[in-house]
């Protein structure tokens, strides 16, 4: 009779070795480790091999870059959604896809137990398991981090030195990393800190600003109803795109951020991410957005994007509302087609130029000079009406002047009696 398998989210990394390890020791079960590719630039071949080396059956790499970027990034870039004003949500909007990628691995397999190597501490826990449960409610998950005796990853780099798995953390050089495509983040080590300066030597998509070239570099984007589709006028392919934003915002030092968070599970913690290619696109979209939205569409839009960012990041990417604010805003984006010029310049990127057919900006009627469309008298009567309340309230205020507080506190009690203020 063959044994039960066990899907195991897999990435190479310390807790996932150790975890595969450690599953084959404590589960009758076959062990299949599965790699998403999120564009984190690994070895994959290398990263099936020790799966395969440590125990694994089977072990293969799905490659969800494009999707990645079509279906989650660029949803959460059209919507203007960052957390807490500071995250770009790398790896809140990479979780939901991994996690489909895992029920989609599983049901091919003829599994349905699901591993992963998020600590109970974290939001990604969360994130994988809210989406498993909304897809497949059948599967069972396993989550180490909730069961095992280890406290800490000193315990599991002890661990890895027992079972010859090799790692590459020490107790040295111990930073909890995330990579993908469009980020990545840095936790642990000297960051738990909250006093502690984050080390230059952190850094692995960008440098620092100091360390950027004294002359800014330019880069022209094209949208098309919200979407990059150029760069500098050359049509390109998602991938394309965000790797050439990547290289040149990390060369500019674009991006960086090291920020105090509030995880969905009630703690703060810090985190340092580099996110240069998602910055440069983000400035370039809000930009677009000014120069054709009105401004109650823009005002509205913010509102949206605060729950949207917050459904993210709680993993509640498969759900009626965050699919209803998507349809929201995939109606504001018909327009939110042309071009933006970035000026990146010693880690910061910021528009100096757009254009589009359909912007509401027009020299005409914004020009200080004579117009045919804008009567300036016309003002004098919109301002009346505009702060008549105000005129209202104003006009009230003098009517009580000099009246003692005792017969005002009267004539607040007879009102609260029923009685009239004119009496």
């Amino acid at each position: 009779m063959s044994k039960e398998k066990i899907i195991l989210a897999y990435s190479g990394g310390l807790d996932t070795s150790v975890i595969l390890k450690w599953l084959t020791q404590n589960y009758d079960c076959e062990v299949i480790a599965v790699c998403c590719d999120a564009g984190q630039g690994e070895d994959f071949d290398a990263i099936e091999k020790k799966a395969l080396s440590t125990g694994a059956s089977k072990a293969y790499t799905i490659d969800m870059r494009e999707e990645f970027i079509t279906d989650f990034i660029y949803p959460t870039l059209k919507a203007s959604a960052i957390y807490e004003n500071d995250y770009l949500l790398g790896t809140a909007m990479a979780r939901p896809l991994m996690a489909k990628k895992l029920v989609e691995a599983a049901i091919n397999e003829g599994s349905f137990i699901i591993a992963h190597g998020c600590t109970g501490k974290g939001n990604d826990q969360v994130r994988f398991e809210t989406t498993i449960k909304a897809l497949n409610p059948a599967m069972q998950i396993i989550a180490p981090w909730r069961t095992w005796d280890f406290q800490s990853r000193e315990d599991l780099i002890d661990y890895a030195d027992k079972y010859d798995i090799p790692i590459a953390q020490t107790t040295e050089k111990i930073y909890s990393r995330d990579e993908n495509i469009w980020h990545i983040s840095h936790e642990g080590g000297n960051l738990e800190n909250p006093w502690n300066e984050h080390n230059e030597n952190i850094h692995v998509l960008s440098c620092t600003p100091e360390a950027a070239p004294n002359i800014p570099s330019y880069v022209t984007i094209t949208f098309d109803k919200g979407i990059p589709v150029a760069l500098d006028d050359i049509e390109l392919g998602p991938i394309d795109i965000l790797t050439q934003l990547n290289d040149i915002g990390g060369k500019n030092g674009v991006g960086t951020i090291d920020i105090i968070e509030n995880r969905l599970v009630g703690m703060k913690s810090r985190g340092v991410y580099e996110t240069p290619g998602g910055t440069i696109l983000f400035q370039a979209h809000k930009s677009l957005e000014k120069l054709i939205l009105d401004r109650d569409t823009i005002s509205y839009k913010t509102i949206v994007a605060q729950k949207f960012s917050e459904l993210c990041y709680d993993g509640l990417w498969f759900t009626p509302v965050r699919e209803a604010i998507s349809a929201f805003v995939d109606s504001t984006q018909e327009q939110v087609t042309g071009k933006v010029k970035m000026k990146l310049y010693k880690g910061t990127a910021y528009p100096v130029a757009s254009q589009s057919i359909y912007s509401l900006y027009n020299e005409e009627f914004a020009t200080f000079s004579a117009d045919e469309v804008y009567n300036q008298h016309d003002a004098e009567g919109f301002i009346n009406l505009f702060s008549l309340p105000l005129k209202i309230r104003a006009i009230q205020k003098q009517s009580l002047e000099g009246v003692p507080e005792a017969q005002k506190q009267k004539f607040e009690k007879k009102i609260l009696k029923g009685g009239d203020f004119k009496q």
